[in-house]
């Protein structure tokens, strides 16, 4: 009998964030096992039901954003009953406490029988989870984790607020990952041969340093403060912006009112394929998060020897050890980004100690291939 999971999340491909990257990740690792996935529709040319990777995709809804969501825990909620008639599956996995989660476990009072797994992805700061929408964020945390049978968690801070909240059950931190593939440099060169050539096609030279950052322009990210660190940082200093979102006018007219324009450089949304040749290019990443459930990027960064420089919030602490596996800067502190960055320039001892261990770590702890087999060890044994 091939074990069968039911997999809820809110949104899945094409409409993707860490979250849903990691499922399919994990996922497409683990043929053995059979997966369905209920999320909401969002978008009406996206067919209702389709195969991909290794994950039968259910869409429910009419094609709205909002209505969709809001609806997705009953409309899901019958549609669950219905597919667990035919299919009786092992476990039902939920991707953070969202409206498809929702489905799962009103499906569960009426079948009490398939066990819950609840995994935390989460990268909102306490403040948030706690007093938006009235502490409903907060209230929905408490009734989930009382009926979560195992809970897996992508950093120790996140599995502690679960554990303040009330979770008793099995729980394990398990880690996202990156891809060995993109990050090894005999499998993705840099194209025209090397990181001068990769420069010169973007307009910098060989002398230029060049910080930069991988992330959703959006408040928690901070991308503001790595601008303001510019500003205290000699002229030859660019920072490639990679990523979009909310923030991006926004922060497109500070770095003119900072006179910045030729040394901050917006290359929006770029494909994953991609992102390794701009990281080979760069100096240090930067990414001075207010908050954090983890981080990909910074994994991803450090599998590229790219030295990071980040704040010890969130998830963070759980990789990033001072001055061993990167440097720490303050929360909201431009001036202290712009040390830590001249303390990597000035001390190549240190960076390349830094980049050494940093690379070690993320090759025996954060390979996709080793979180897939050890979430079906640990979870999918149930």
């Amino acid at each position: 009998h091939h074990k069968r999971i039911l997999i809820f999340s809110t949104s899945y491909f094409p409409l993707v964030g860490g979250a849903e990257i990691s499922v399919k990740e994990i996922t497409d690792r683990l043929t053995d096992i059979q997966f369905d996935l209920i999320t909401a529709k969002q978008k009406s040319d996206l067919p209702k039901s389709e195969k991909i990777g290794n994950v039968s995709v259910y869409r429910l809804g009419l094609g709205s954003p909002l209505i969709d969501k809001l609806l997705l825990p009953f409309h899901g909620a019958i549609f669950t009953l219905r597919l667990n008639k035919k299919n009786h599956y092992d476990a039902f996995w939920c991707i953070m406490v969202t409206f498809a989660s929702g489905a799962a476990y009103i499906a569960n009072w009426f079948q009490k029988r398939v066990p819950i797994i609840l995994t935390l992805q989460e990268g909102d700061s306490e403040k948030w989870l706690r007093y938006r929408w009235a502490g409903l964020i907060d209230l929905s945390w408490r009734l989930a984790l009382k009926r979560t049978n195992y809970l897996t968690a992508i950093s120790t801070y996140l599995l502690k607020r679960a554990e303040r909240l009330g979770f008793k059950g099995k729980s394990f931190v398990i880690p996202n990952g990156f891809d060995g593939f993109w990050f090894n440099k005999t499998e993705t060169p840099i194209p025209g041969g090397n990181r001068n050539r990769f420069r010169a096609i973007h307009d910098l030279k060989p002398s230029d340093v060049i910080l930069i950052t991988t992330s959703r322009l959006v408040y928690k990210n901070a991308v503001d403060i790595i601008i303001h660190a510019l500003k205290e940082l000699p002229e030859n200093f660019h920072l490639w912006i990679l990523g979009d979102g909310s923030l991006r006018k926004q922060l497109e007219s500070l770095t003119k009112k900072l006179n910045l324009t030729q040394r901050v450089h917006f290359k929006g949304l770029v494909s994953n394929s991609s992102i390794i040749h701009y990281l080979n290019a760069s100096d240090i990443f930067v990414r001075p998060s207010r908050s954090e459930g983890m981080g990909n990027s910074f994994i991803e960064a450090m599998a590229a020897e790219v030295p990071v420089i980040a704040t010890p919030v969130g998830g963070i602490p759980d990789f990033l050890r001072d001055g061993e596996t990167g440097l720490f800067c303050e929360v909201n502190n431009p001036k202290s980004i712009a040390d830590k960055v001249m303390e990597y320039i000035n001390n190549s001892e240190l960076r390349s100690r830094i980049i050494r261990s940093a690379k070690k770590m993320v090759l025996e702890k954060y390979d996709w291939d080793l979180i897939a087999k050890e979430m079906k060890s640990k979870v999918f044994a149930v």
